[in-house]
C-alpha cells in the first residue's frame, strides 16, 4: 500500500504550541480557540516532555494565551499523569464542559502507567 504525497489533516487535528514543566505540574498548550462541549479532537503532542518533568505530575491543557487550566482525563475521570503520555503521540479526546469550567477527557487509554495501588489494606502501615 502506498502513501498519498498530498492529504488534508481533519480540522480537528490540534498541534500543541508548547509543552512546559512548572511548580509540580505539565502543561501542554494547544492554539487559541473555542473548543465545543462534547465534540472530540486529536492532540498530538510535538514538543518534547521536559527532562525534569516528575512521572506523577498531573497534566493540564492551556488554550493559547488563556490562563485558565483544562484538566486531561482518562475515560473514567481521572486525572492523566505525565507518566501516561508521549511526545509525537495523537490522543483522542472529547471535551466536557461544566458551568464553571471543563476538562479533554481521554477517549482511549493513555499509555502504560505504573501502578501504585497496595494490594490490600490491613490497618497496619503500608510498607515500600
Amino acid at each position: 500500500m502506498s502513501c498519498k504525497s498530498v492529504c488534508k489533516l481533519c480540522d480537528r487535528l490540534i498541534i500543541s504550541q508548547a509543552v512546559t514543566f512548572a511548580d509540580g505540574t505539565l502543561t501542554i498548550n494547544i492554539p487559541a480557540g473555542s473548543y465545543g462541549n462534547g465534540c472530540k479532537y486529536c492532540i498530538v503532542i510535538a514538543q518534547e516532555i521536559p527532562a525534569t518533568t516528575t512521572i506523577n505530575a498531573p497534566v493540564v491543557i492551556t488554550i493559547g494565551t488563556g490562563t485558565v487550566e483544562y484538566p486531561l482525563t482518562n475515560r473514567c475521570g481521572s486525572q492523566v499523569t505525565a507518566c501516561g503520555i508521549r511526545t509525537r503521540t495523537r490522543y483522542s479526546t472529547t471535551v466536557s464542559t461544566s458551568a464553571t469550567g471543563g476538562n479533554f477527557r481521554l477517549i482511549g487509554k493513555p499509555s502504560c502507567s505504573p501502578d501504585n495501588r497496595l494490594a490490600s489494606i490491613d490497618g497496619t502501615a503500608p510498607t515500600t
